[in-house]
């Protein structure tokens, strides 16, 4: 864990109630995608924990979806605010599992670490799809940018305007033989990918947090191997240790 100072570049809309928030500083303590920062807000007692959407030297970019106060405030930020941000969040996933083929699953705000992901599995030879689902085509982002990496991208939308009516579990249903399965996104989502994988897989849980590091306990959860803290022994879990 590193506390750095961001500068913002960027704070855009790309979706209702999503925003792509790209911060300029030292990324040195990313380490691997699926990790998370935990950004210090004016004004609010608790930092606001978001997953990384992609990462580089000196570049981080992170896209966030209006929730609350916080993320409502955020909106508002403008390019040049200086943000106290803790990096190097979390196990994130282990790529070294990927296997050739991949499948990649995520549901709304939990796409975003799947790109930096799946940029870095096609950087090592890799070959992945990425089922990517939204309630309605107004909804999507990302999808141009998953494809522009030569990702193969399923679509689904629970109400039927775009790709595949219906959830991530149908567009899987569509997405062939697969290596190993990863996935961000809702509990909910992620009990129903569960049920449908028929690999070993690497499951991002959301869970609200304290201090984001361990210290405070609040985000801890049972695992088949004992209790877990989201924040720090996780957010990734093997499917092999998830209790439901």
């Amino acid at each position: 864990m590193r506390q750095t100072i961001f500068t913002i570049a960027e704070n855009t809309a790309i979706a209702p109630d999503i925003y792509r928030l790209v911060l300029c500083g030292d990324t040195s303590a990313i380490t691997a995608p699926g990790q998370f920062v935990n950004i210090k807000l004016d004004g609010f007692f608790l930092r606001r924990p978001i997953s990384v959407c992609d990462w580089e030297e000196g570049k981080l970019t992170l896209i966030y979806k209006v929730l609350g106060r916080g993320t409502q405030a955020m909106t508002a930020f403008p390019a040049g605010k200086e943000l106290d941000v803790l990096t190097g969040l979390g196990n994130g996933y282990d790529m070294d599992k990927s296997g050739d083929r991949p499948l990649l699953v995520g549901g709304g705000v939990g796409i975003p670490p799947l790109y930096g992901l799946a940029r870095r599995l096609v950087a090592q030879g890799k070959h992945p799809t990425a089922v990517l689902g939204f309630n309605k085509a107004a909804d999507q982002f990302l999808t141009e940018e998953f494809a522009a990496l030569s990702v193969q991208v399923i679509r689904t939308t629970a109400d039927g305007s775009l790709g595949i009516p219906g959830f991530v579990t149908d567009g899987m249903a569509q997405a062939g033989a697969y290596t190993h399965l990863y996935t961000c996104g809702p509990e909910a989502m992620l009990k129903a990918v569960y049920g449908a994988c028929r690999t070993s897989g690497q499951f991002s849980f959301e869970e609200r947090m304290g201090c984001g590091f361990g210290a405070c306990m609040g985000c801890s959860c049972e695992t088949k191997y004992g209790a877990k803290r989201i924040c720090k022994d996780g957010p990734v879990l093997s499917k092999e240790e998830i209790i439901w």
